[in-house]
């Protein structure tokens, strides 16, 4: 036995590298999927499909393929939606700082975070940063970057410079162009989507707030659409689901074990398997059976899953912590939890058998070969089984099952993907790390993020007063230059670089951009080189430029906008609501 506790001891040891990510899969999940979406992290280094209520971290990235979407909700009550054929890298995620980066596509940001935080959100052309609560969009066209705000405003800024963009306006945003402000046009199916889905997420979402410590009143809509609270005696009010349980479904059943951040951590796919299973414990009342007991203000900690866990040469098992019950967890979890980080675990001794072990059907066995596989053996065993030679204080594991696991650990779900909705390879050669080397998180509004943290300049702006009709339809597609070697003049730069102007042509301008709902005019091929060529990572194919300047057109660099109507000014509002 001592021998066993000693090799635990070591494994824990090993694994306090990773425990720094783990503690940051609490700041985002996934919470609503489309379609084929994928995701790729870190710890599988390759691209897998992504699951309901998978947790999220700084250097994962998401893939939405052709009528894919697909909802991130971070633990402000913030939201990223992205329509298909986009692309998402996750730079950087703290308490009060988030960064992401659009290589490719649509994305619908409802930031629902208090003043003093900052969401940063990046494209090949520009940066776009919110400090106040906001709803804006940024959709990737294919000369240029267009933000709309709804609510609030944002702060977009590109080589040039910085502008303030408010809401009720649209501005289009070059790598090195002046700026194009106009009003936003009729709402697009991207958006009446949006307002949907806004609307189905905040119309009952009080009737929950009140049972929810402050911390969690952000995931109250999923209580409210999934269940109902009762009054039960020592626990106060809890929660009960009603959708996606059955007659024999017990909490930590319906879903699996993943690998992230130097642990397993529990995704459940019920709808509603986020909160119920990363904070709070789960009692079995006979009067109402299974609920919810959520934690009390103050002492809210995400876990990778509060559950006691039993390991045999056979079996693993796991059982739902009720309250008061000992987490052990690699972390610091609150009252009613040790950190296994911080003691000798060979001194831990557990003397108490976790009390849904008696509750018949709360605990949940699997072969042991099959854990880390992508599809766990759930074991039908008897429940005097359990309690007299399973659950026994001899077989409690302190801490998860030191399992190593495989590549099939890394995803929460096994489904099958078809060819063409797998990433493209410009997608598959992204580098996070490049990425964030290139665009540093700047919480500073007067530093640029483009430009080394230098004080940023105001960009020109052309103020129009023709409304802006996006196209709708496939992104465009950003691929990459295998290398250096070869790249044509004219070409834009790697990402936070200064691209490189062609000579002037007699009589043309250069840089200009596609006129409003147009495409830009693509340069004749040159021998051995198809037209629009691939751009390095963050840039664009080669365009001819316009014959001639149109007005209402952002202006290249050191040229004077042209205007073409009367300056429009766009309305300053709060968010208040959630419509548009």
């Amino acid at each position: 036995m001592k021998n066993i506790k000693a090799v635990l001891l070591a494994t824990v040891l090993l694994l306090v590298p990773g425990y720094a990510l783990a503690s940051d899969l609490g700041y985002m999940r996934i919470s609503l999927i489309e379609g084929d979406v994928q995701v790729k992290t870190p710890e599988a280094g390759d691209w897998g499909s992504a699951s309901i209520n998978g947790p999220l971290a700084a250097g994962d990235q998401i893939w939405v393929p052709e009528g894919g979407r697909v909802e991130l909700q971070l633990n402000t009550g913030s939201l990223i939606r992205l329509d298909q054929y986009s692309a998402l890298q996750v730079l950087s995620m703290d308490k009060d700082a988030f960064q992401f980066y659009l290589s490719q596509g649509y994305a619908y940001i409802f930031y629902a975070a208090q003043r003093g935080s900052v969401i940063q959100v990046d494209t090949p052309d520009a940066s776009t940063r919110a400090y106040d609560r906001a709803i804006f969009r940024v959709d990737m066209s294919d000369q240029y970057s267009n933000v709309l705000v709804y609510k609030g405003y944002v702060e977009s800024e590109n080589q040039l410079g910085k502008t303030r963009i408010n809401a009720g306006d649209v501005v289009a945003l070059g790598q090195n162009t002046n700026g194009e402000v106009s009003p936003m046009g009729p709402p697009d199916e991207w958006e009446r989507w949006n307002k949907a889905r806004n609307d189905h997420i905040f119309t009952s979402r009080d009737i929950s707030s009140s049972y929810l410590p402050d911390e969690l009143r952000v995931y109250s809509s999923d209580f409210s659409n999934s269940g109902r609270w009762v009054q039960v005696p020592d626990y106060g009010y809890c929660w009960i689901p009603t959708v996606g349980v059955n007659a024999g479904w017990a909490p930590y059943r319906n879903g699996r074990w993943i690998w992230r951040g130097g642990e397993y951590v529990w995704v459940g796919n019920e709808p509603w398997g986020w909160t119920p299973y990363h904070y709070g414990r789960w009692a079995f009342v006979d009067s109402v059976g299974w609920c919810w007991v959520p934690p009390a203000n103050g002492d809210v900690y995400w876990s990778p899953g509060y559950v006691g866990w039993v390991r045999t040469g056979d079996y693993v098992a796991w059982v739902p912590l009720a309250p008061r019950e000992t987490y052990y967890g690699r972390g610091d979890y609150g009252h009613y939890s040790v950190n296994i980080i911080k003691v000798n675990i060979g001194q831990i001794s557990v003397t108490n058998v976790y009390k849904n072990v008696y509750v018949n059907n709360g605990v949940t066995v699997v072969n042991r070969n099959t854990f880390n596989t992508a599809s766990p053996t759930i074991v039908n065993v008897h429940q005097n089984v359990i309690q007299q030679n399973i659950f026994v204080k001899n077989n409690i594991s302190v801490g998860g099952p030191q399992i190593q696991p495989s590549k099939a650990s890394y995803f929460g779900s096994d489904k099958y993907i078809a060819p063409a909705n797998l990433p493209p390879q410009h997608v598959r050669d992204i580098s996070v790390r490049q990425l964030k080397e290139s665009r540093p998180y700047t919480k500073d509004p007067g530093r640029s993020v483009l430009n080394n943290g230098s004080i940023t300049e105001t960009l020109p702006v052309n103020k129009v007063a023709t409304p802006r009709t996006l196209n709708e339809g496939k992104s465009t597609i950003r691929q990459v230059w295998p290398s250096e070697k070869g790249k044509p003049a004219g070409s834009p730069a790697p990402i936070g670089g200064r691209p490189q102007v062609k000579q002037q042509e007699k009589g043309k301008p250069a840089g200009s951009l596609a006129p409003i709902g147009g495409r830009p005019q693509v340069k004749q091929q040159e021998k051995g080189k198809p037209a629009g060529s691939p751009a390095p990572i963050g840039g664009r194919p080669q365009v001819k430029p316009q014959e001639k300047a149109k007005p209402g057109l952002p202006a290249p660099k050191g040229k004077k906008p042209v205007e073409s109507e009367k300056d429009r000014k766009g309305p300053k509002e709060n968010i208040e609501e959630h419509d548009r």
